[in-house]
């Protein structure tokens, strides 16, 4: 299974590790019950721990980044907030793709851009 979300990347990465979620709470010098949060979406780690576990996973923190969406859903309702018209435009296409008329790949290329990795 491919990772989706932060927390199932840090899951992934942590099984591949072979390291306990006790262990890397230790490591992290947090709870056990915060990685399991963090793990199932619970709960978003600070930029300080993002950057400890992707020291202690040696991985760029980049990498991490890629899958922690919280900034842009951020902006992204600001922006719906702020203007109908794209308000508009994006329940239609969540519309659509509910009822199987649209799918993420019309998406991407609608917006001119493809910015998956090949």
């Amino acid at each position: 299974m491919q990772p989706k979300t932060l927390g199932e990347f840090i899951r992934k990465k942590r099984d591949d590790l072979d390291i306990s979620l006790r262990e890397l709470a230790r490591r992290l010098d947090v709870s056990a019950p915060f990685i399991s949060d963090v793990e199932l979406g619970r709960r978003n780690p600070s930029d300080d721990i993002l950057s400890k576990i992707a020291t202690e996973f040696k991985i760029p923190l980049e990498e991490l980044k890629r899958f922690d969406h919280r900034e842009s859903l951020a902006e992204f309702k600001r922006i719906l907030e702020t203007n109908p018209n794209v308000a508009v435009a994006f329940r239609t296409a969540v519309e659509e793709y509910k009822e199987g008329k649209r799918a993420p790949e019309d998406l991407v290329q609608k917006s001119g851009k493809d910015n998956r990795k090949k």
